[in-house]
Order: structure tokens, then C-alpha cells, then sequence
């Protein structure tokens, strides 16, 4: 990124850009290298603006969301990494449906229908991501996933065209949703029903105890590494080869749940990445089966 192209994102977003900005803290790994600019966009004008800039300067951009799903190498990203601010965590509920904002965190998602009664998101208690990010990953837990409860999907392409995909257009698969290329998620739609708060709470602290009792969570991840293959599960897998507790740097394989992988005190992203490769290798080797990971890496 130029100077020039440097000084239109501070015209545009003022106090709302950073420059070489170190990307752990805003990925729940704590780990990665720098982004040439975090841009916080807090409204859909401010989108629509940094999509031209994109198109029209060749910048590649990436929506953060928590970075619950996210390791950036150490090497760092290139150009823009988007956090959706503001207007776009808003939310509303319409006879019946719930409207929320990409960049709302799910579990202000939750306090929310608790609050008002709305049933049917109780599953995604603890998953530490955002509407946009659920909605472009079909985040799921126990048997459910996000896609089963959306009604619609806003977008913003990547020619800055806003638009509304209603259910039939979109292709909800595991751990993925076929979306336009380069959109960005601005709000989803949201299928509910009424329930007593009381009963809604009770649900949630439910679904918090079964993932505390199950995932490790007082050291930073990105929860599942790998997809689970058809008919098995990839932390069986990783735990059957006896990588259970293997360590590389500040990376460690967790101890509670095989297909987790923790930062256990200051791991690079190679360190994660490494014992990623080990985890694959080792069960290929002994099973034949190759596991496909489920977070994302971008970057150097």
C-alpha cells in the first residue's frame, strides 16, 4: 500500500484507520503477524467507499469479524482488514425475524433474543465470532448450524452493490456458505420464534457448560482446526495417533479436546501452523485420512 492510498484511508475513516497494525489481539489465537491497515467501518457508506477504493487501486481486503476463524501468518497481510462497526451491529426484531447486523457479536446476538424472547440461535452460545462471520462460515455446534435458521442474507458485492439473497439463493454447506465473490456480509436475517427469557437463558447456560466442559478454554484458539471427514471426527483422529498434548513453540495440541489447537504463551502462527502440518501428516499416515482444516490462514 502507497502513501497516496494511505492518505485516502485516513480522508475517509479519519481516526478509524491503523497503520501496520499488529493482527493478534484482534484474533482470538493472540497470535500473527501485522495488516498494512485496520479499518474500522462503521457504516454501510463507509463500505460501499472502501470497496471502490479496492476495485479501483487493486488492494485486497479481508473481513475480520472476531478472528475466531482466522490465523494470520507472521509475515503479516496485505492491504486492508476490515472490522464492521456501528450501524452494521445493529439489530431489530420484525413479526417474527430477526434482523442483525454482520459485525454484531453473537453473543450480544444472544442477550438479545434472552432479553425479548426470541428462540432458535441457543446453539451458538460460546462461539466467539460475529453474525457476518456465522453466517459465512455456517458456524454450527451440536448438531445445528447457522444456515438452518437464516431467511435472507444482506450483501454488499464487491462492485459496492447492495443486495438481498433471500434462502433459496444460497448454499448452505458444512462449515461454508457459497457467497459472491469479494461480498461482504452487511446484515442476515433470522428466522425465530417466542419463548419465556427465562427458558431461553436456561438453554444457553446449557449449551456454555457442555462447551466448557468439553473445549479448553482458558487459553486462546480458534476452536476447531480441522473439519470434521464424513462418518469420524478429526479430534478422535488427532488424538488415536497420540498427538494429544504435543507442543511446537507456544503452540500445543490441547489436552482436553484433541482438535483444538492452544496458545499457550507467546506462539507465532508458524508454531500453529506446524503442528497443524504434524496433525495432518501424522494422521494420514496412520489412517489414510486427510484432514482438511477448517480455520482460515491468509497472509506472508
Amino acid at each position: 500500500m502507497n502513501e497516496r492510498q494511505k492518505r485516502e484511508l485516513i480522508r475517509l475513516l479519519n481516526k478509524n484507520v491503523h497503520f501496520n497494525c499488529p493482527m493478534a489481539p484482534y484474533t482470538t489465537f493472540r497470535a500473527g503477524g501485522k495488516v498494512e491497515a485496520l479499518c474500522e467501518v462503521r457504516n454501510l457508506l463507509h463500505l460501499k467507499t472502501l470497496l471502490g477504493l479496492a476495485r479501483r487501486e487493486d488492494i485486497p481486503y479481508l473481513v475480520v469479524g472476531k478472528g475466531s476463524n482466522l490465523l494470520v501468518k507472521d509475515g503479516g497481510l496485505q492491504g486492508m482488514a476490515l472490522l464492521l462497526k456501528g450501524d452494521l451491529e445493529d439489530i431489530e426484531e420484525k413479526g417474527g425475524r430477526l434482523l442483525a447486523g454482520a459485525g454484531l457479536g453473537l453473543a450480544e446476538l444472544l442477550k438479545f433474543c434472552s432479553r425479548n424472547g426470541l428462540s432458535g440461535l441457543e446453539f451458538l452460545a460460546g462461539i466467539p465470532g460475529t453474525v457476518g462471520g456465522a453466517v459465512a462460515m455456517n458456524a454450527g455446534a451440536w448438531g445445528k448450524s447457522t444456515g438452518e435458521a437464516v431467511t435472507a442474507v444482506e450483501i454488499m458485492t464487491a462492485e459496492g452493490e447492495g443486495k438481498t439473497l433471500d434462502r433459496s439463493l444460497l448454499r448452505f454447506e458444512y462449515r461454508k456458505t457459497a457467497l459472491p465473490i469479494g461480498c461482504v456480509v452487511v446484515r442476515a436475517h433470522f428466522q425465530v420464534t417466542e419463548d419465556r427469557p427465562q427458558a431461553i437463558r436456561k438453554r444457553i447456560r446449557e449449551y456454555l457448560e457442555r462447551r466448557k466442559a468439553s473445549q479448553p478454554l482458558d487459553d486462546p484458539s480458534a476452536g476447531s482446526v480441522f473439519r470434521n471427514p464424513p462418518h469420524d471426527y478429526a479430534g478422535r483422529l488427532i488424538e488415536a495417533v497420540g498427538l494429544k498434548g504435543k507442543r511446537i513453540g507456544g503452540a500445543m495440541i490441547s489436552e482436553k479436546h484433541a482438535n483444538v489447537i492452544v496458545n499457550v504463551g507467546g506462539a507465532r502462527a508458524q508454531d500453529i501452523l506446524d503442528l497443524m502440518e504434524t496433525a495432518r501428516q501424522r494422521v494420514r499416515e496412520r489412517t489414510g485420512v486427510d484432514l482438511e482444516p477448517e480455520i482460515r490462514v491468509v497472509g506472508d
